[in-house]
């Protein structure tokens, strides 16, 4: 897990035209909610924030009025054309939250590593392993079963390629086979 410290000032004016305005100043509009306490709605630096953003389980610690608010992203809206960041949701995190996402973070990182290792796709691989938790793997072992279900499934999909083209193969001699076959039968009609 990566901690991302991140200073925000806080808004006070809303709508379309004041979020353009935060946006051409390099800002991005946000709101920090969760845990039973209020709203808070703030502009973050667009470019640390997207720097911040290409971490994997990212925590932001997000210094607003003095305080530090230790959030998550929860929801990032971008400009379809040209990707960039034009609001994001920040959800608190509890103590618990963040230990958490701190062991999902190790586990991510430790996914990839043993991936790269194995030659596999590491993004393949951490999904694999998240799964494998999520089923109740303990976070130890849910390595070594996400390489085991990754090459399983490389496995499976080059036997069906295989499978698929041996079919075509097969289609494509008796395609042949039959095409030879009316030649001959035109030949000896013909003489």
């Amino acid at each position: 897990m990566t901690n991302v410290a991140i200073a925000a000032a806080p808004r006070v004016d809303f709508g379309k035209g004041v979020a353009r305005k935060l946006r051409a100043a390099g800002l991005v509009p946000a709101v920090i909610y969760g845990h039973e306490s209020e709203v808070r709605h703030v502009s973050l630096p667009a470019h640390e924030l997207n720097m911040a953003l290409t971490k994997t389980k990212v925590v932001l610690e997000v210094v607003v009025d003095g305080a530090t608010l230790v959030v998550a992203p929860r929801q990032i809206q971008r400009d379809p054309v040209r990707r960039i960041i034009e609001h994001v949701d920040l959800v608190l995190l509890s103590d618990k939250e963040q230990r958490e996402r701190a062991a999902e973070a190790r586990l991510i990182d430790l996914a990839e590593e043993a991936a790269i290792e194995a030659g596999l796709d590491p993004m393949a691989v951490a999904e694999a392993a998240q799964a494998a938790v999520a089923r109740g793997i303990r976070p130890a072992d849910a390595i070594d079963v996400a390489l085991d279900d990754v090459r399983a499934a490389q496995l499976a999909q080059a036997e069906s390629a295989a499978a698929n083209a041996a079919a075509e193969d097969a289609a494509d001699a008796a395609d042949v086979a039959a095409t030879n076959a009316a030649a001959e039968s035109a030949a000896s009609d013909a003489s």
